[in-house]
């Protein structure tokens, strides 16, 4: 999930009376004058931004500003959720024992090798040598073990405590030996290993991160200069040379509006945005000799969650109705100008497993009428559905508006603020009917049988097999286990699935190795350089 920030070029939009988050339905309804207005601003403002920080970082192709649509509320991805926090810190501040690289594989880290026992109780990992955190603390297996420690106590407030909740214990025979012992099999322990939130943070350090974070990664915080950016340098002394970064400096600058994006990149204040905010502008950079626009792959899985515990919604025929009466080919063009992929349930392409199940309940507008009725709504039902200000939401919430009218329900929609208020009301009150939203957590299908979680459901069929999931380690098992949770979901509805938007990348033609798909969300950046 994502949330919105405010920088120097929105505040002058707002001072213009010009709308900074959600955005326009469509480029169409923003006017010539105003969107000129919004540039020669952006241009002015941008132009003197890149001088600043030129000047900042010394010569142009040794440094990069990347631009992000979000600006994180701190910088520990341990102690907070949202995707900003590892998006800038995640593989180039912070490391894990294991990693997720450009493909989606898990490759070692911080330890170069472990084994699993046969009856997958335990881990044992063997760490690296000479690996030192910025503030020079020295990484061995005492510190991996209190990193850990911490993230599983009781005293934790990680966001992903439950990675850890199979852990028994954590030993440190030696300095390069770390060892986990479990209570019960958990199959995907390795995979969310390498996720931000099990980065391994320093004893000495841990606790001042969120202002000023210190890792073993191959770059090293520099500044926060909070609505505007975030710098970061380059680590001399990485312990893994072979990973070292090639850029010296790297600036993640802020800008939420996507008008000030399209004009920050055409100006040449922003290098690069890996996740332009503005589908329907992408066209806006065809032929232009500078950029060039990259799309790819995301786990961002849009879905509009119901709160089951709530009439008409505690009803699965209701629930279906609703889902077959959403054209998913219109609603992908009309919320994001026709660049995404449907889903059937919780699940991506990208994900092992994956099975499409658009066709369980497809759009039959007829047959949506006919479940209501069934379930004793022949003349509809009103309701609200709450939409967080980023752009997909509202627009596919109007597009859904108008399905639903078809079928004779009423939906009104009420713009959220995000993350305060959406937070608030939705994820932790669960005072809701319905709402909008980007699942961006890889291989997140669990959610479903998390207690509590927003979505108010309650399957003990679905608990199991997400149960037995964890049982064990093999793929194959894993994956067909995977395709029955899928169909359930799909069958069952306790959301309204929609599509996966794609990672819409702009960047200058010469940086080379950046990533095209996002199998985590992450800017992972010590490949990237600039070519002649």
């Amino acid at each position: 999930m994502t949330d919105c920030a405010t920088n120097g070029t929105a505040k002058w939009l707002i001072a213009m009376g010009q709308p900074t988050g959600s955005m326009m339905p469509n480029s169409r309804s923003f006017s010539r004058r105003a969107f000129f207005a919004v540039a020669a601003i952006a241009l002015a403002f941008t132009a003197e931004y890149s001088a600043t920080a030129q000047a900042d970082a010394g010569e142009a192709r040794n440094a990069l500003v990347l631009g992000m649509g979000i600006e994180p509320a701190g910088l520990d991805p341990t102690i907070a959720a949202p995707v900003a926090i590892g998006q800038v810190t995640w593989q180039n501040i912070f490391e894990g024992l294991v990693t997720i690289d450009r493909d989606g594989k898990i490759r070692p880290q911080l330890a170069k090798s472990w084994e699993i026992s046969e009856d997958g109780l335990l881990y044992t990992f063997h760490l690296e040598q000479g690996v030192t955190f910025h503030d020079g603390e020295v990484f061995d297996a005492s510190v991996a073990k209190a990193s850990i420690d911490r993230a599983r106590g009781d005293e934790s407030v990680n966001p992903q405590k439950r990675f850890f909740a199979a852990i028994d214990a954590v030993e440190a025979p030696d300095p390069q030996t770390l060892v986990l012992r479990l209570k019960q099999p958990a199959g995907s322990l390795i995979y969310w290993l390498a996720w931000p939130s099990s980065s391994i943070v320093g004893t000495k350090s841990a606790e001042g991160n969120k202002a000023a974070p210190v890792g073993t990664g191959p770059f090293k915080f520099s500044k926060w200069i909070k609505g505007d950016r975030v710098e970061l340098v380059r680590n001399e002394d990485y312990w893994n040379k072979e990973a070292a970064a090639k850029l010296e400096q790297v600036v993640f600058r802020f800008i939420s509006d996507p008008q000030a994006q399209a004009a920050a990149l055409k100006s040449g204040g922003v290098d690069a945005f890996p996740e332009f905010g503005a589908p329907e502008l992408i066209a806006s950079f065809e032929g232009d000799p500078r950029l060039q626009t990259v799309i790819g792959n995301t786990e961002l899985k849009v879905v509009a969650g119901m709160n089951n515990a709530r009439k008409p919604f505690d009803d699965k025929r209701v629930r279906q109705a609703l889902m077959m009466a959403i054209d998913r080919e219109m609603l992908i063009e009309g919320a994001w100008s026709g660049l995404g992929t449907e889903i059937g349930s919780h699940y991506t392409p990208n994900d092992p497993g994956y099975v499409d199940e658009t066709g369980v309940l497809p759009y039959d507008p007829d047959k949506a009428k006919a479940l209501l009725a069934e379930a004793g709504y022949p003349d509809g039902f009103t309701f609200t559905i709450k939409t967080p200000q980023m752009s997909y939401a509202p627009r596919s919430a109007e597009v859904m508006q108008a399905l639903f009218s078809e079928i004779g329900v009423t939906m009104n929609i009420e713009p959220t603020e995000f993350p305060a208020k959406w937070v608030q009301d939705v994820f932790t009150g669960r005072d809701y009917e319905m709402t909008i939203v980007a699942h961006a957590e890889p291989m997140d299908i669990d959610i479903y049988s998390r207690d509590p979680y927003y979505f108010n459901y309650r399957n003990p069929a679905f608990d199991s097999l997400i149960k037995d999931v964890e049982l064990t380690t093999d793929p194959m098992q894993r994956n067909r286990i995977f395709g029955e949770a899928q169909r359930l979901l799909a069958e069952d509805v306790p959301a309204l699935y929609l599509f996966v938007m794609p990672k819409l990348g702009v960047w200058d033609k010469r940086l080379k190795g950046l990533w095209k798909d996002e199998p985590i969300p992450s800017n992972v950046l010590n490949e990237v350089y600039w070519s002649e």
